[in-house]
This record gives C-alpha cells, sequence and structure tokens, in this order.
C-alpha cells in the first residue's frame, strides 16, 4: 500500500534519482579498399593494428619491390591517433577463394601402386633367357583390401609370378617391413636371398583424418609445392602465409595438438601463431577439433545491389587464421564403459607431422605488374564496380556501426568512380549515422578542377579534403603520396580522444598531421579561400607548425548550422543514442510513465552534453501535447527535440585601434 498522511504530520519518502546515464554505444571508422589477406566482402572489426596486420596482411610484391594498399596506409593512421576500432572490408577483383590444407595422415594406411623402396641386391635369380640377374630393378603393386598384388620385373624385363601379400592388422605403417621369402618366388626360380621392403610414407596411402581451411583467401595462401627444403623451410613461405603442424598425438588418450606456424619460420625457428591443445577427434567431446578451432564459413548472397551474409556450420570460430573444413575420421566415444580406448579408434589419431595449404586461387597483382608504373595509383588494380557490394552490405546499419566511413582510392572526378561514390553517399544519409571522408580528384590536379568537382556535390553527410599528402609507408618504409582520405579518419579519431565528436577536427590543437611528411602543395591564403568557398576542406602547410587541417565544411550547398562537420557528428552522436533508448521503448505500452521513462534518460544525457561545450541550449517534449488520443490511437509515440548546436569561431576578427598619448581606454 501506498504511504499517505491522513492526519497532520511528516513522512519522509526517498526518490532515488542517481541512476548513472548509459553512455551511448561507441562505433569507430570503416574503411573499405584491397588488402593482402582476408575473405574479401566480409566486414571485419580490428581494434588494433596488429591485429590488422594479422587479418589484412602488410606488404605484397610488385614490380622486385614490396608496397602497402592504401587500406594499409589508412589503418595505420587510424590507430596511430587513437582509433579504437575499425571495421574493414576488403575488396579484390576477380574470384578469390581459400587454401586447404595438404593430408593431415592417419597413424596407418594402405599400400600404394608404386612403391620406390627396396633393399637393393637383396634377391638374386636366373632370368628365362639364361644368365644371372643381379638384383630386382622395378616392380608394381596394386591394392586389394588390406593387401597388394606385387609384380616383381628383373632387370632384362622377364617378369616373375604376382605373389600376393597381406600383413596383419588394418594397415601399414611408416617403417615397416614386407619380407618376401626367396621360396615363394616360384618352383623354377632357385632360392637366394629374401627381398626386403621397408616402407617409407611415400609407399603408403595414408586417409586423411580432417582438412583445414585458411580463413584469408588468394594464392598469397598457397604453400605446398614444392615440398620442405632443408630446415623445413617452405620455398613460398612468407609472413602472410601459415603452415600447420600436428604435435603430441596420443592413443591411449585419444587427442593431439594442432599448431598454425607463420609461413616463413623453420624447423628449428618456429613462429607459432595459434596452438590447439589436447584437441580429439570426438564429436561429443568438449574437445572436439571442429569445437575448439571452428567449422563456420561466411558467404555473400545477394549479388552487388542487395547482398547479405549467410553463416554455415556448427561451431564459431576461434582460430584467426583457419578453420576446420571437415573431419573425416570421427571417434564418437573413444572409450568403452571400462574408460579404455577402442582400438578399432586408436588408427584414426594422427601422425605427428607438418603441412602446409594449397588449392586458392585469385591474385592481387599479375606477375611482372610494378604496382607504380602499371597500375593506376589511384583504383590499386581495381575498378569502381569491385567496391559495389561492399558499399551496399555496409548500407545495413542494424548490423553494421560506425561514424566515419572512408575509401581510399576511390575519386569521385574519375568517372568509373562515381556511381560507386554517389551510392556510397545515398547510403550513408539513409543510415544518418556516420559521413563520409571523400577524395574528389586525382593526383596533380589544381585547386579549379577539386572546387568543379565539389560543386556537383550537395550533402552534409560527406566532406572533402585537398590536396594529396606523402606520408612514410609503415610497413615497406617507402615514402608513398596518399589521398587526404587515407589519414583524415585518424584526425577525427584523435578528435574524439582529446576532446568531442562535436568539436571541429581542424586546426592547430586537433587537425595536426604528424604522420605527414609534406601536402602535395603548399597552399597560400588565396587557395584555401577559393577551396574553402567551394566547400572544400584546404590541408595547409605552415612553418614551425606542420601540416595541419584548416577547414571542416560538409559539402552542403545551402548555409546553415549542418554545412560545417562539428555539427554534424554532433547529430550523429546524439541521434544514435537516443536511437538507442527509443529502441527499448517499441513494443511498451503508450502511456506516460513509457513517456517519462524516455525523458528521464534523454534529459540527463543532453545536459551533460551541454556542460561539455555541444549544445547551447536544448528542450525535449514528449508529452500530451505532442501525444494526443488520435496519435495514440495510431500505435505512435512523438517526441520533439529542440537543439541549438555549438558553433566554431572559424573567423576570428581582431580590431587593433591606435590611440593618442593621454587617451582614457574604453571600459
Amino acid at each position: 500500500m501506498a504511504e499517505t498522511l491522513i492526519s497532520p504530520g511528516v513522512l519522509s519518502r526517498e526518490n532515488d534519482q542517481s541512476q548513472i546515464t548509459a553512455q551511448p554505444i561507441q562505433a569507430g571508422a570503416a574503411l573499405i579498399g584491397p588488402t593482402v589477406l582476408g575473405k574479401p566482402g566480409i566486414p571485419t572489426l580490428v581494434t588494433t593494428y596488429s591485429e590488422y596486420l594479422a587479418t589484412f596482411g602488410s606488404t605484397f610484391l610488385s614490380g622486385s619491390d614490396d608496397y602497402s594498399f592504401l587500406t594499409s596506409d589508412a589503418a595505420f593512421n587510424y590507430f596511430q591517433n587513437a582509433g579504437t576500432s575499425l571495421l574493414v572490408t576488403r575488396v579484390t577483383s576477380g574470384s578469390f577463394s581459400p587454401a586447404s590444407s595438404s593430408e593431415v595422415s592417419s597413424g596407418e594406411g594402405s599400400l600404394n601402386s608404386g612403391i620406390t623402396t627396396y633393399a637393393t641386391n637383396a634377391f638374386n635369380l636366373t632370368g628365362s633367357t639364361g644368365g644371372t640377374d643381379s638384383g630386382v630393378t622395378n616392380y608394381t603393386s596394386s591394392r586389394d583390401g588390406t593387401g597388394a598384388v606385387f609384380t616383381i620385373i628383373t632387370s632384362d624385363s622377364q617378369s616373375l609370378t604376382s605373389i600376393d601379400v597381406t600383413t596383419a592388422g588394418s594397415g601399414y605403417e611408416v617403417g615397416e617391413t614386407l619380407t618376401f621369402p626367396s621360396a615363394s618366388l616360384g618352383a623354377t626360380k632357385p632360392n637366394g636371398e629374401d627381398l626386403v621392403i621397408t616402407l617409407a610414407s611415400s609407399n603408403i596411402d595414408f586417409t586423411n583424418v580432417f582438412t583445414l581451411e585458411t580463413l584469408g583467401e588468394g594464392i598469397v595462401m598457397n604453400n605446398s609445392t614444392p615440398a620442405e627444403g632443408a630446415g623445413g623451410v617452405l620455398p613460398s613461405g612468407s609472413s602472410n602465409n601459415i603452415r600447420w603442424e600436428i604435435t603430441s598425438p596420443n592413443t591411449s588418450r585419444g587427442v593431439f595438438s594442432l599448431i598454425i606456424r607463420q609461413g616463413n619460420d623453420t624447423t628449428n625457428s618456429k613462429s607459432v601463431l595459434e596452438s590447439f591443445t589436447n584437441v580429439s577427434l570426438d564429436p561429443k567431446a568438449s574437445n572436439y577439433i571442429a569445437r575448439v578451432v571452428g567449422d563456420t564459413t561466411t558467404n555473400i548472397l545477394g549479388g552487388d545491389t542487395t547482398p547479405y551474409l549467410q553463416e554455415s556450420g556448427s561451431f564459431p570460430n576461434a582460430s584467426r587464421y583457419v578453420r576446420v573444413k571437415s573431419v573425416n575420421l570421427k571417434t564418437p566415444d573413444y572409450f568403452d564403459n571400462n574408460g579404455v580406448a577402442k582400438p578399432a579408434f586408436a588408427d584414426f589419431i594422427p601422425q605427428a607431422q607438418s603441412g602446409s595449404f594449397a588449392g586458392a586461387v585469385g591474385d592481387i597483382v599479375t606477375d611482372g605488374q610494378n604496382f607504380n608504373q602499371n597500375i593506376n595509383i589511384q583504383t590499386q588494380g581495381l575498378i569502381g564496380t569491385d567496391y559495389t557490394q561492399a558499399i551496399n552490405l555496409l548500407a545495413n546499419k542494424d548490423d553494421y556501426q560506425y561514424n566515419i566511413i572512408s575509401t581510399p582510392g576511390l575519386i569521385y572526378s574519375i568517372s568509373a568512380h562515381k556511381t560507386q561514390l554517389d551510392t556510397l553517399i545515398s547510403n550513408t544519409e539513409n543510415r544518418g549515422d556516420a559521413i563520409v571522408v571523400m577524395d574528389l580528384e586525382t593526383y596533380a590536379s589544381t585547386v579549379t578542377a577539386v572546387g568543379t568537382a565539389a560543386a556537383s556535390l550537395d550533402t552534409s553527410y560527406a566532406a572533402a579534403y585537398w590536396p594529396w599528402l606523402q606520408i612514410t609507408d609503415s610497413n615497406s618504409g617507402q615514402l608513398v603520396w596518399v589521398p587526404a582520405s587515407t589519414v583524415i579518419p585518424g584526425v577525427y579519431a584523435y578528435t574524439d580522444s582529446v576532446s568531442e565528436s562535436w568539436f571541429a577536427p581542424a586546426g592547430i590543437n586537433r587537425g595536426g598531421l604528424g604522420t605527414v611528411r609534406q601536402a602535395e602543395r603548399k597552399l597560400t591564403q588565396a587557395n584555401r579561400d577559393s577551396l574553402y568557398i567551394n566547400k572544400v576542406n584546404p590541408i595547409a602547410s605552415f612553418p614551425g607548425k606542420g601540416i595541419v587541417v584548416f577547414g571542416q565544411k560538409t559539402l552542403q550547398t545551402q548555409a546553415s548550422a549542418l554545412d560545417r562537420v562539428n555539427v554534424r557528428r554532433l547529430l550523429i552522436t546524439l541521434k544514435g543514442y537516443i536511437s538507442q533508448i527509443s529502441d527499448n521503448l517499441v513494443f511498451e505500452q503508450n502511456s506516460a510513465a513509457t513517456r517519462n521513462t524516455f525523458l528521464s534518460q534523454v534529459n540527463p544525457y543532453l545536459e551533460s552534453v551541454q556542460q561539455r561545450q555541444g549544445l547551447y541550449s536544448f528542450k525535449v517534449v514528449m508529452d500530451s501535447t505532442n501525444n494526443t488520443a488520435d496519435v495514440i490511437d495510431r500505435n505512435q509515440l512523438i517526441g520533439a527535440i529542440y537543439l541549438q548546436p555549438t558553433k566554431t569561431a572559424e573567423y576570428i576578427y581582431l580590431d587593433f585601434n591606435i590611440l593618442p598619448t593621454g587617451a582614457t581606454f574604453p571600459s
């Protein structure tokens, strides 16, 4: 029963209003572009640059030199400037597929049809044409169940009677010897020494226990031929591909360990990327290899215009490099009721061995191409349509959250790129929660051309910067020219880290480009004026202060608060948080209590934004004045939010007044 006063008195009540207001879910940047590694078309979240390198690779060889894609440079600059999360989508040209592991052999197998190891001069006989044969020179075999039929051929091409050989057990092992008594070679043949064959791994067809598949795609993942060289070196081993190793097989326990190694390591100096210890082939066990490593793969369906992702597999991927494609020899209930390993399963446990991967298709650079000379530096060997599917996939705001998106390498003035960038802007406007950082012109363009390109765009959800910039590539160490969109997301990230998203990502305090060595050209005041009038943000070079972003206009043509980046990003932040609150109210009762729940969360948050210099003033209305009976009958809940965003001081006028001696200064 509610407490109340019946007769005069004092009633003390508690109203807890100290709840901490939940903060917005933080979203980072999104990058679309080519990479060395990774699965094409699948947006992947990375939180550090080292994680980016592990997932998407670093440099690639082109024209006998190492190069990096603009995507890698953009990722490095973003994390270098305090970026916290990056959603990367790899784009490629042509078909790409993963590589599969070479055979993971079980403990035993069947004899193959081409045994080549035998004891030299182990057998003497007299051929039918006379004379003494000094030894067996060749023989063939064919499998027949657990046995094999051998045909022995002498050096003078005389064929002996076929010999049927079988051994006990379910198969053959490396090191096992097959002995053919001389007496068994036929009554017409004189007795001599026995023929002894010691089986090597090349003599046995082993059953493949399981197959691994790389998560990365493209021929860079291939590494199976030729075979390992001295010291276990893979001739095509590199830091971009991987190899596998089986260690510690234990048939009494039914377990073994799987190690994923870097492709360019050696036997004596192993570079272990991941290890999965004591895994089994028992699908009912918690250490089942597919359960521990993962077996999920993701495919893109729906074409370029309406793409969506579909996952298949039973267990999420725990490995960053491989998945279990199939398990061919399973050991359900490996132990009997007495806890003893079942003999039938013992041969299924893989041997201690190592191997690599093969079968992938897709190359990022054609043989002999020089990245900077034979491929247009802006397109990085791709065409605009290679980006279409990724751009449309990232239009789904429910699945992919980000507040900045950039496609370094797509240039608006290149006709083959215009359609994709227009689509990117349109999708971002529909999302309403991000801003596009884009490039308008190619390297070696002019102020006039950049202004002309900007004039054809009208949106507050995109911003353009110029000119191009020279940086030191973090992977190759070379000086490279990059479009501004490669480094600007890092400026936004730095602004967020030292202040708030509604502060201008520009000026000496927040717009400094510490990783840039020089701009393509030093802009004069007149150049900067011309660019700013045309909605392009100039990147200025100031003696003693370095390279600085000196503008924060969006590409909106009409003069309003939204023609500034800081205001657009303020709205993105506020809409994102308030939408998160509103999501929790869908299907709740349309009552005053629900409206008060909304107000009790939104008002304190907007007050905090006001205190942090994001707003001059605000007002939130969600009551009976805008939620009348007819509105409620239509199952609607309406809120009105009025904002006065804080403006930035971009034009500072200082009046220096010269007064005569003895004059009084104005108060």
